[in-house]
């Protein structure tokens, strides 16, 4: 019986390896890496040597201590891995945040398809992974000769796992460009990236993958049999669980590096791509109007790991003065992507500071949850569920009932899922939505006027 999955998430930021018991939705077992990324030659990348030891060494201790059934991989988005015939890397993996691709941007924008077509908006840097790839056979003319695969970050390990090439419909979907999420099939700038027939066969996430290669098994003790599913974009991991168990209209904010609000049903919204607006493919393989913004970079460039000491008084003193940041706290790639941070005034300790910051992550959100519609319940998960500034400005600037989810790991739980989603029993229920302070409202209204003003 499947009762264990060992659940492998790389975030921008950090690599975790979880464990989780498929029948009560819990991690019980989890281990943490940061996310490196080596400097170039040829480019800044991922450092896919020292994953592989994290994930291997992991499954190893995993295995040992509770025994791992089957295995699921998760990841961030704007990631793809180039593979030669023979299975090695036809190059490293480029970390998106380099800006070499601006460097040929007006080129890659000459052949990009519009946002009707791919639901993407052109991002800053390698945020398009079809920028990646038009810069990468620029700056290395022989690489596209090289390539016989192309395969998402989360298909990169099912490969190293199974030997088996794949793509996912949400990772490839995630501001690609090299989707068309209305058709259900590759945009048209595959063709002119010279790519036609490379890209590796898209699959549903949680169709299996195959099995750990008698290699992995060696390594790790798995049974060889030990299944491995397609796998899944890191941010429609944490919808997934909703997605299966609630009723339309809601929207999922996943918070962590990224902040990414996803509605499902409800009212309709222009979505403007200037803004970070986007169209992603869920599990199911539907579209999903979303919105994002680097929220939990801010927090760390603004509060790193400082801990909580704000009290009541504190935030009422921020709320009354109007202390308050305004976009965007990390540039390109928000609803505010051509603004610069500014304080209104600045803060006048840390405590103040700390409540303003969680207030300009909510607003942000609130904003986000605005140019991507809906209705229904707001479910936030991940680590700004547990910022009691953020969701007391949520409540007010949402507008909507605002609910924590009661899983606070959800990218794990919905890439468990991926192996059974349990029909048969209801999630953990959610709690109350959270209480609206009506102090709060003046705030919010005057946040929103001075951001609608020019810099």
């Amino acid at each position: 019986m499947m009762q264990h999955v060992a659940v492998f998430d790389i975030g921008k930021t950090n690599a975790k390896l979880a464990l989780v018991d498929l029948a009560t939705r819990i991690v019980i077992a989890v281990t943490t890496r940061p996310n490196l990324v080596r400097p170039a030659p040829p480019w800044p990348h991922y450092d896919t040597d020292a994953l592989w030891q994290f994930l291997t060494g992991g499954l190893r201790d995993l295995h040992a201590a509770h025994r791992v059934d089957a295995i699921s991989v998760t990841t961030h988005g704007a990631a793809a891995a180039l593979l030669t015939a023979d299975g090695r890397l036809a190059a490293p993996v480029l970390d998106y945040e380099h800006d070499g691709p601006q460097a040929v941007a007006a080129a890659y924008d000459a052949i990009r398809p519009g946002f009707a077509e791919t639901g993407s908006p052109r991002l800053p840097a390698g945020l398009n992974v079809g920028a990646q790839l038009h810069w990468q056979f620029d700056a290395d003319p022989g690489l596209r000769d090289r390539v016989a695969t192309l395969v998402m970050w989360p298909q990169y390990w099912g490969f190293r796992l199974t030997g088996e090439r794949a793509t996912d419909v949400t990772s490839i979907s995630a501001h690609g460009d090299l989707w068309n999420p209305h058709a259900g099939c590759l945009s048209s700038l595959v063709g002119r990236l010279g790519l036609s027939g490379r890209i590796a066969p898209t699959r549903r996430p949680s169709d299996v993958l195959g099995t750990i290669t008698p290699a992995v098994a060696a390594l790790t003790g798995l049974p060889p049999a030990t299944p491995v599913a397609t796998g899944i974009h890191d941010s429609n991991a944490s919808l997934l669980p909703h997605l299966l168990a609630r009723t339309a209209p809601f929207s999922v904010v996943s918070t962590g590096t990224w902040v990414v609000v996803m509605r499902v049903g409800g009212n309709a919204a222009t979505l403007d791509p200037a803004r970070d607006a986007m169209i992603s493919t869920n599990a199911l393989g539907q579209p999903v109007p979303s919105a994002k913004f680097m929220g939990g970079r801010a927090h760390d460039l603004l509060r790193g790991n400082r801990p909580a000491i704000a009290t009541p008084d504190d935030a009422a003193r921020v709320r009354d003065r109007g202390i308050m940041l305004l976009p965007a706290v990390v540039a390109g790639s928000s609803p505010f992507p051509d603004r610069r941070m500014q304080w209104h005034p600045a803060p006048p300790d840390d405590a103040a500071q700390e409540v303003a910051v969680g207030y300009y992550l909510a607003l942000m959100t609130a904003e986000c949850l605005s140019m991507t519609g809906g209705g229904g319940p707001v479910i936030v998960e991940g680590p700004f569920a547990r910022n009691l500034h953020f969701l007391n400005m949520l409540a007010v600037a949402a507008a909507r009932p605002v609910q924590v989810s009661a899983s606070q790991t959800g990218t794990a739980i919905g890439a468990a899922l991926l192996f059974a989603p349990p029909t048969d029993a209801p999630p953990p229920p959610d709690g109350p939505p959270h209480p609206a302070d009506p102090a709060l409202i003046p705030y919010a209204a005057l946040w929103r006027e001075r951001t609608a003003k020019p810099d």
